[in-house]
């Protein structure tokens, strides 16, 4: 083994990690009346905390960030116990866990927002697709433009799930800056058409992001927060007229924080062709530690690792199916096939009913 192993121990932040084997981010669409985690998502972490780190699924910061049914939500006291039962059992099998914190922006729908409300976003742009609200699929609406001073509360919003996060005793958080959800929405040029300080030129595009970052280090500290970034990713109808410049204006703006990590989702969950970019560049801009993310398997993932390209490796659908993931990587041995179906609808089967190696 090299000393760069995935198997390997690594520093990240405040926290020491036993490997290298990171659990996605994964919507799961099991969260109980009033969008609280239930017992079934105690069990689903906790078989699961042999990861290095576990990334929760997202966590929508208020009421108007939610976009799909049944997400667990972090902005109501009982989502907070909820999570807090979460953190405990991950603890107590001795896992490390963080949320990750969201804002969908304009991919949602009148049902799924308080009072029927349109969703809201940078700037009133429909998108393209249907939404699933939990009685079939609707088309998109056009969102309501966020006014210049609602900026300050979705801010607010952040530090305040930032603060419930941590009363739920989270290890950390990461904000979630991609996938076309609101803070990429900001800072993409295709759903950012503001005329005011906060669109416009990528330092305009990127502030709510970057302010949104200062508020949560601001509760938990900056080694105790991770991002994620999707520089290619055109999930959700959005895009950027350069975003090799884009990103790395981000990144740089970031690397001298002292975050925990950088989490970038490396390609494209469309499957459509997309110009080469340079994620090295970004690992090279970026002081701290790398997190790769993208359908990287055993032998990719080692050899990333090995080779300096990246220092962690998020596994996202392996995990799904294989709640002792790390082990079976280190035994080289076989995957539970996952079922699609029950991806994102159900109750425990394709949830908590994966056997571990010997199960």
């Amino acid at each position: 083994m090299s000393q760069n192993d995935l198997f390997t121990p690594i520093r990240l932040g405040a926290l020491t990690l036993p490997n290298r084997i990171v659990m996605a981010p994964l919507t799961r669409n099991r969260a109980l009346p009033g969008n609280v985690p239930g017992p079934m998502t105690v069990t689903y972490y906790r078989q699961r905390a042999s990861a290095g780190l576990i990334i929760t699924e997202a966590s929508p910061v208020c009421d108007e960030g939610h976009g799909y049914p049944r997400t667990p939500g972090i902005h109501s006291a009982e989502q907070v116990a909820g999570w807090r039962a979460v953190t405990d059992a991950v603890h107590a099998e001795g896992g490390r866990i963080f949320l990750q914190l969201w804002h969908v922006g304009r991919i949602s729908h009148p049902s799924l927002q308080p009072n029927g409300a349109a969703p809201v976003a940078p700037s009133a742009l429909k998108p393209a697709g249907q939404v699933w609200t939990g009685s079939g699929l609707q088309d998109y609406v056009t969102p309501r433009a966020l006014a210049r001073d609602e900026l300050p509360g979705v801010i607010a919003a952040y530090r305040q799930a930032a603060l419930n996060a941590k009363a739920a005793g989270f290890d950390g958080v990461e904000v979630h800056g991609a996938n076309g959800y609101l803070l990429d929405q900001f800072l993409r040029s295709s759903t950012n058409q503001r005329d005011d300080d906060y669109g416009g030129p990528i330092g305009n595009r990127a502030r709510l992001l970057l302010e949104v970052m200062d508020t949560v280090i601001e509760v938990f500290g900056a080694d105790r927060v991770g991002i994620r970034l999707s520089p290619e990713n055109r999930f959700n109808d959005i895009s950027d007229a350069n975003p090799q410049a884009t990103f790395g204006y981000v990144v740089d703006r970031i690397s001298p924080l002292g975050l925990a990590y950088l989490h970038v989702l490396e390609g494209d969950m469309t499957g459509q062709s997309a110009p080469g970019f340079d994620y090295a560049a970004l690992r090279r801009a970026f002081a701290g530690p790398y997190m790769a993310n993208c359908g990287y398997d055993r032998g990719r993932a080692m050899a990333a690792v090995a080779g300096g390209q990246a220092d962690l490796i998020a596994f996202g659908r392996a995990f799904i199916s294989n709640p002792d993931l790390p082990a079976r990587l280190a035994a080289d041995a076989p995957l539970n096939e996952a079922d699609t179906k029950t991806f994102y609808a159900g109750e425990e089967k394709g949830y908590i009913d994966y056997p571990a190696l010997g199960g």
